[in-house]
């Protein structure tokens, strides 16, 4: 797609399609760089933004397993250790 550069003051800019805007979840504000000269427009997005979702998609089911073997029982463990 191409897009003309409009005035705007001193400045150009470019008018995005409300389509491209919802396509790529831009807000109010968008972060821009250069990347190997191409200008790259990202949505601004928090620092941990999805790291909630992202955990809790990462929660394994309810049965844990233990990842050793028990310690076997020791003289100490069966007469002078007291919970």
């Amino acid at each position: 797609m191409k897009l003309a550069l409009v005035p705007i003051g001193n400045s150009r800019g470019i008018r995005i399609p409300k389509t491209l805007i919802e396509q790529c979840g831009f807000g109010k504000t968008v972060e821009v760089r250069i990347e190997q000269d191409r200008l790259v427009i990202q949505p601004d997005r928090t620092v941990r933004q999805g790291w909630d979702a992202a955990f809790r998609a990462a929660v394994r089911p309810a049965k844990d397993e233990l990842l050793l073997d028990p310690a076997p029982s020791n003289e100490f463990d069966r007469k002078d250790w007291r919970w």
